[in-house]
């Protein structure tokens, strides 16, 4: 079957064509996303400008043919973003992302009566990173304006197609969902203040969206493909790596990172209970995912990239090899803050133990390394919910640049083993895995091999 999978992440917006799970080469349309940050602690991204940029991706695609015989859309898109709305379903201002560290309680409100039961219904807390916090601090920096209340990823689609509801996957990244009547939880609404109205409509197990007629006419080739549910993205990573059972923890490095256990957990079933740093989301109706998120990855490649002056591609992995696992250079990774349920701040980035002789790539090292250190302690918890040590297989665009990270890595995580998942597109076939009933297929889509393959190492 032939499948377009789009890929609506922080730094980027992606249309790819896969057939079969895998990606036709040259199949690829992408726009990059600018974020703005500031040391407030804003990350937030123009929600027309996004829609403007998967619309281009569409149009591409169409101009060179990709998207002839196109059955059916799969979507991985980012989770927890916030935008409000106005009567006229207009953005009334920027999206808040996951990046954004601004939002905090009133000093009068009060957080949930039980936070132990709340933690287990919804798989998260009361926390700046979703909605039952994020609403009240929007509505005060908005005003009385706001009409209701979506995520990216469903303004982005509620302009494309006849409707566009709210996964269970997405919806459980709002922190507002109870993941077992699969409906908005009363308390996570009232922290919230919602009454419900103002949220988005949740979609029912077995939809299937259409595009607006416009677009139909725009796209003919997807005038009759049908819509699948988005999945959040670091559950469609999960499953595109190959980590779909309580045996192996996917650890996939993108813009940021994060160590996630996938589990099968109908909404019949009796719920295992969540450890306090752990966090639990849907991947559909009949799966959760389990695990920790970070606020830095690849974004610390990035940042350093822009201000150290390193070299490039090869002759950068090359004098990588020359260092130690550890990079030789002490640091703290929160340049972005915590994710929840830590609540430090943005700006506490740190580069320690530097002389005249430091150089720029033992600097990049000491930032690659602390990456991997960071998800020790947590791997550990995530352990405790199976009852056993897990494999451990590493995933993400970052993994796949960089053979030093990967062993790097693989040390850190000793004694477990640590493998890479080769295939390119984790988010996007995992996506469409899922959207085609194929979850149990994906171990062998993800062509999981050595962290030291180097064939898979690219430019950097």
């Amino acid at each position: 079957m032939k499948i377009l999978a789009l890929d609506l992440g922080t730094s980027s917006v992606r249309g790819l064509v896969l057939d079969d799970a895998q990606p036709l080469p040259g199949a690829l349309a992408r726009r990059r996303m600018a974020v703005t940050v500031d040391d407030e602690g804003a990350g937030t991204l123009d929600a027309r400008a996004y829609l403007a940029c998967l619309i281009e991706c569409l149009d591409e695609l169409h101009g060179q043919g990709w998207l002839d015989g196109v059955e059916l859309v799969a979507i991985s898109g980012q989770w927890h973003s916030v935008v409000p709305l106005g009567a006229d379903d207009e953005p009334l201002g920027p999206v808040l992302t996951w990046l954004d560290t601004r939002p905090e309680p009133s000093a009068t409100a009060v957080g949930p009566v039980d936070p132990d039961a709340f933690h287990q219904r919804t798989g998260t807390w009361w926390h700046r990173c979703y909605w039952s916090v994020r609403l009240p601090w929007l509505r005060v920096h908005t005003g009385d304006r706001v009409g209701r209340f979506t995520g990216l990823v469903e303004y982005v689609l509620g302009g494309l197609l006849t409707e566009a509801p709210m996964s269970m996957s997405q919806a459980s990244g709002t922190g507002l969902l109870d993941l077992h009547t699969l409906d908005w939880d009363p308390e996570a609404c009232a922290l919230a203040g919602s009454d419900g109205a103002d949220l988005p409509e949740l979609a029912p197990r077995g939809w299937h969206g259409r595009l607006r007629a416009e677009y139909g006419r725009r796209w003919p080739a997807l005038a009759s493909a049908r819509w699948t549910p988005p999945l959040g993205d670091g559950a469609a990573s999960n499953v595109g790596s190959g980590c779909v059972d309580p045996t192996r923890a996917a650890v996939t490095v993108g813009t940021s990172s994060a160590v996630r256990l996938l589990q099968r957990m109908s909404t019949s079933a009796e719920p295992t209970a969540l450890p306090h740093r752990l966090w639990r989301y849907r991947v559909d109706h009949d799966h959760v995912v389990t695990g920790v998120a970070y606020s830095s990855g690849g974004n610390l490649f990035a940042w350093a990239d822009r201000e150290l002056r390193l070299p490039t591609g090869r002759e950068l992995e090359a004098a990588l090899d020359l260092l130690p696992p550890d990079g030789g250079r002490p640091t703290n990774v929160r340049f972005g803050g915590d994710r929840p349920p830590g609540m430090r701040p943005a700006g506490l980035g740190e580069l320690r133990g530097l002389g005249f002789g430091t150089t720029a790539v033992e600097m990049l090292a000491g930032l690659m390394y602390g990456v991997c250190e960071q998800v020790v302690d947590d791997l550990v918890v995530l352990e405790s919910t199976v009852g056993r040590p897990v494999e451990v297989v590493l995933g993400g665009g970052a993994m796949a640049a960089s053979s030093w990270w990967r062993r790097a890595f693989a040390a850190v995580l000793a004694p477990r083993p640590v493998h890479f998942a080769r295939h390119p597109e984790i988010g996007a076939t995992g996506a469409a895995l899922v959207a085609t009933g194929r979850i149990a297929d994906a171990v062998v889509v993800a062509d999981i091999g050595r962290t030291d393959d180097q064939d898979s190492a690219t430019s950097a």
